[in-house]
């Protein structure tokens, strides 16, 4: 029998693998029916020269975009492991492509996957190192005693942490408020996930949360039930510390007494540090029901990521009422870098300049001080005029445009002039940019913070890039050196 259009096409329409075609610029061209069955397409035109990014179907596209690049660079790729959403969410597949050539020319790619989230989360359970719930612990809470003999634990409980899944966490929450059982509910995140993942791998990452997991459960106990809302962020529930005292001291000793929140974790031969940011709210001090509980809670966690993350911030009325979450999204690095632009139009002269940025800097980087050094290789201090201490060991450190420092002490080793003049001033964490345009370095910009391990942001890092840049050439234009 001979191959023809017809065979091919009833062939691949009959595959239970998801097949796809795409063209040289990894636009789909084709796919089958077994494909659109998976995504609930009724038709291909949905997707035809479009890409996996514009689809939106990976959490982090750019794996598949270079494993794609290679492809049509003339390899092939066989069951390689990834991850999609499909209807909101993030299902586990395995993948095969290889080129497709026309003419001894490579037109485009083929490629095929099937679905293995099922086969994944019973092996993760099968060969799970740690059970942190058992029903002898859930038996105690009246919601977990109703459905434990009729549910089986891998269900209820996450593949991956061992910890509540998220759709029995928040059932168990909602039952907490229906019978009037006061408790305070958080959500963890932890800080920079997404670079731990992309640097050390997506199996590092899984350590980590399931590090952090354990953490979280033995170090509430019975006094409460930890969850997985979902990728890095964790849930928590604490029947125990109910007042604003009472959570200040708990969160006090997660992250500073018992450093649950501010450890080293060790992953693949990696020693990481980890921090996480947590915001929570009291049911039903604060809240009358679960839905507004979840909302302020959701609100707190967003305060503590402005501010900086690695921190906790607990709800309080006169403080967060009215805030406005999406306010604050809307003052983003776009609305900041032109807020900057204008403020530093306006005025002349280096240490103007510097001082006319300070309250913006304040408020959104959170800082203590910013400082600089110039040609002279001192510290000065645009408030500050008398200050003038020796940081020459600065050029041992700022080999590039940027350096941000979570700790200062790590600096004593390479730049102990420049540690001690920071610790006198009770920065904990710094965030360094050169001063200058190319290859030619004017000084450097000294961003300072009190707190302990601060993660810095892209965002913040940008923010006094943008300012460092406009400092440099400001000095081009007008002749001005850096005072000092």
């Amino acid at each position: 029998m001979e191959m023809n259009e017809v065979l091919f096409d009833n062939i691949i329409n009959t595959a239970q693998d998801c097949v796809f075609w795409k063209d040289k610029d990894r636009r789909f061209v084709g796919v089958n029916k077994a494909f659109l069955d998976f995504y609930g397409f009724e038709s291909a035109d949905i997707l035809i020269g479009k890409t996996d990014e514009d689809m939106g179907w990976h959490s982090d596209p750019e794996p598949f975009k270079q494993d794609e690049l290679r492809v049509l660079d003339g390899h092939s790729t066989y069951k390689v492991l990834g991850k999609c959403f499909i209807r909101g969410e993030e299902r586990d597949i395995i993948a095969s492509k290889r080129p497709i050539y026309e003419n001894g020319e490579i037109v485009g790619l083929v490629g095929s996957f099937m679905d293995i989230t099922e086969v994944h989360r019973r092996n993760m359970a099968s060969t799970r190192s740690q059970i942190l719930y058992t029903p002898a612990t859930l038996k105690p809470f009246a919601y977990f005693d109703n459905i434990i003999h009729e549910i089986s634990m891998d269900e209820i409980l996450d593949p991956l942490t061992g910890i509540i899944s998220r759709g029995y966490f928040i059932d168990f929450a909602k039952s907490l408020v229906s019978k009037q059982i006061p408790f305070t509910l958080s959500i963890i995140d932890l800080d920079n996930f997404k670079y731990i993942n992309d640097t050390y791998g997506h199996h590092a990452g899984d350590i980590v949360l399931s590090d952090v997991s354990k953490a979280l459960a033995e170090f509430v106990g019975e006094n409460g039930v930890v969850g997985r809302f979902g990728g890095d962020e964790l849930l928590l529930i604490n029947f125990r510390d109910l007042k604003y005292d009472e959570k200040k001291a708990f969160f006090n000793d997660l992250y500073i007494n018992k450093g649950i929140l501010r450890r080293n974790v060790k992953a693949d031969g990696h020693d990481l540090y980890i921090t996480g940011t947590v915001g929570c709210a009291t049911f039903p001090s604060d809240a009358e029901g679960y839905d507004e509980l979840f909302a302020l809670v959701d609100k707190t966690l967003y305060r503590g990521k402005s501010k900086g993350r690695n921190c906790y911030v607990i709800y309080v009325e006169e403080l967060h009422k009215n805030l406005d979450i999406k306010k604050i999204a809307r003052q983003g690095i776009y609305t900041n870098m032109n807020s900057l632009m204008t403020h530093l139009e306006q005025v002349t002269g280096f240490e103007n300049r510097l001082l006319s940025v300070m309250n913006l800097l304040q408020s959104e980087l959170n800082i203590t001080e910013l400082f600089y050094a110039g040609k002279d290789l001192k510290l000065h201090s645009p408030i500050n005029k008398s200050m003038k201490e020796d940081v020459a060991d600065i050029v041992n450190i700022v080999d590039g445009e940027l350096l941000a420092v979570s700790e200062v002490a790590d600096l004593m080793e390479n730049s102990p002039l420049l540690c001690a003049a920071l610790a006198k001033r009770n920065a904990n964490s710094v965030l360094i940019v050169k001063i200058g345009l190319n290859a030619e370095t004017d000084g450097y910009l000294i961003c300072a913070s009190q707190r302990d391990h601060r993660i810095w942001q892209e965002d913040e890092c940008g923010i006094l890039y943008f300012i460092a840049k406009s400092l440099a050439a400001y000095i081009r234009l007008s002749g001005e050196s850096i005072p000092g």
